[in-house]
């Protein structure tokens, strides 16, 4: 299967929320999958989790959806390559902010090289 890459730029929690809903629903088809958190999308990827402290987290899960946080933890269970831009990371000012375990340092060319023949989508 090809490879699905999700570029994350936004730092809102409506758009990192879907882009693990994307993810986890392609590992759950078997297609590998790579996160990749850009500029203030990285927030999602920032040890201590800032964005499940947003209000919108509480409101999604009080529906009975998955939130950020369960659909963080499946993700990662499923495989789901967690990727930080290193530009991104110093454009926001992230550089020495730790991220979660398990993220991947990289860049957009190899993003593009591990997605070739693949999809990507922006969010």
């Amino acid at each position: 299967m090809t490879t699905l890459g999700i570029i994350l730029i936004s730092p809102g929690h409506e758009r990192a929320h879907y882009a693990l809903v994307l993810a986890t629903g392609a590992a759950a088809l078997g297609r590998p999958v790579i996160l990749f958190a850009t500029n203030a999308g990285i927030r999602l990827l920032l040890d201590g989790r800032p964005l499940e402290a947003d209000a919108r987290e509480a409101a999604v899960t009080a529906t009975g959806v998955a939130g950020i946080h369960d659909l963080l933890e499946a993700a990662l269970e499923m495989g789901v390559e967690m990727r930080v831009c290193e530009a991104g990371r110093l454009t926001e000012g992230l550089a020495q902010a730790p991220l979660l375990a398990g993220t991947v340092i990289g860049g957009v060319v190899g993003l593009l090289a591990d997605t070739a023949g693949g999809q990507l989508l922006t969010l």
